[in-house]
């Protein structure tokens, strides 16, 4: 399935991701879904370490990638659009989220999440449920299944 990038795009934004292995992967699936990756610096990792290559294959698209140098940088350049932060601290579940197409979709540090000051700045907070005593799902996971949520409610892939 082909699509073409439009100015109505979902948004993956990684804060500070720290596994190469995990943003390739969330790479390849924004490029087969259609959305755009954001990367938040500093990241962990460069992008050719050879364990980021060996994931995201050939399917890194770089007109699909934006990095942002600082989350101040990051947060001004939003300032006019709607941030979502999926966070196991969410009280809402995603399932019960009304998603708009060109929403970005906020993801943290797989080693940390993201600190108070970035929880403060986003007003949309949603989680994905799990079973009790469970930390977390793998960031890459995580993303898909958001990912595929936000482009069901739209229909952005789905009717093409």
């Amino acid at each position: 399935m082909t699509h073409e990038k439009t100015s109505s795009t979902p948004k993956i934004a990684l804060y500070e991701p720290d596994i190469p292995q995990n943003t390739a992967a969330i790479a390849r699936t924004c490029s087969c879904l259609g959305a755009i990756l954001e990367i938040i610096e500093p990241c962990g990792f460069l992008f050719n370490d050879r364990r980021f290559k060996r994931v995201v294959m050939d399917y890194l698209d770089k007109s699909m990638i934006r990095i942002y140098k600082s989350a101040d940088e990051f947060f001004k350049e939003k300032k006019n659009e709607r941030i979502i932060l999926i966070t196991t601290k969410a009280e809402k579940k995603y399932t019960d989220f009304n998603f708009n197409i060109n929403d970005t979709l906020l993801f943290g540090r797989e080693s940390f999440g993201v600190p108070e000051k970035v929880h403060k700045k986003v007003k949309n907070k949603i989680k994905i449920p799990m079973i009790e005593k469970k930390r977390s799902l793998n960031l890459a996971t995580s993303v898909a299944i958001i990912l595929s949520e936000n482009l069901r409610q739209t229909n952005y892939i789905w009717n093409k």
